[in-house]
């Protein structure tokens, strides 16, 4: 008995493990451990690494940019500028009829006649600035503004830098579906940009909110959960 087992301890001690023990037991001890998370970086610090790792990837780079909206001046906006105009001639029309009496009827005539015309001359000639001297166009990434009559400037404001877009409406521009819309953003030329006289007010601050809001979810950059 004592012979058995100083053998098997002599084996146990001396001679080498089974080839698949022996495996097994190199394998273990060759894997790697997992590796672990960097513990000195904050929640935001790995979540803006992950934003600037997304946003260097190809699949932003590579989206098409499609034109989803264009306009500019409607002349719907000028309706209150033309009824007024009407009202205000009617009544200058009026009150020389009924006062202007003896040699100075003409002179009076005359004086309202020229004024009138100035100012119909006035309204249409803003009328035709504001309707061709700008143009707006919208599309997935970006919102084009071009101003000028003879000489155009166009800028342009990245729609993930829009921060807030609201409209305007009086009275008869509720009725007639036109308003102003006003765009803050953070761009350095443009920090405020107002849009007058665009037809179907609601609708167009509605879709450059939604562009706004998705370009900035496709970019990752929603941070309000942090």
């Amino acid at each position: 008995m004592v012979t058995g087992t100083r053998e098997s301890a002599f084996r146990h001690k001396y001679l080498p493990l089974p080839p698949r023990m022996a495996i097994t037991m190199s394998n273990d001890e060759q894997t790697p451990p997992a590796p672990a998370s960097n513990p000195s970086q904050s929640p935001r610090e790995q979540f803006e690494s992950a934003v600037a790792k997304a946003n260097s990837g190809d699949d932003n780079r590579n989206v098409p940019e499609r034109t989803l909206w264009q306009g500019g001046y409607c002349a719907k906006a000028m309706y209150g500028t033309w009824i007024g105009s009407a009202v205000v001639t009617v009544l200058v029309l009026v009150a020389v009829a009924l006062f202007a009496r003896g040699d100075n009827a003409g002179t009076i005539w005359a004086i309202a006649g020229a004024a009138i015309l100035l100012w119909w001359c006035v309204a249409i000639g803003v009328y035709l600035y504001r309707k061709f001297s700008v143009h707006y166009e919208l599309t997935t990434q970006r919102f084009i503004h071009q101003s000028g009559l003879l000489t155009r400037t166009t800028d342009r404001i990245e729609v993930i830098d829009i921060d807030d877009v609201s409209f305007t409406q009086g009275i008869i521009q509720r009725m007639l579906g036109v308003g102003t819309i006003t765009i803050t953003s953070s761009d350095r030329s443009h920090p405020k940009l107002v849009l007058y006289g665009i037809d179907k007010v609601p609708e167009v601050a509605t879709l450059i909110d939604d562009v706004r809001r998705e370009e900035r979810r496709r970019r990752s950059l929603h941070i309000e959960s942090i």
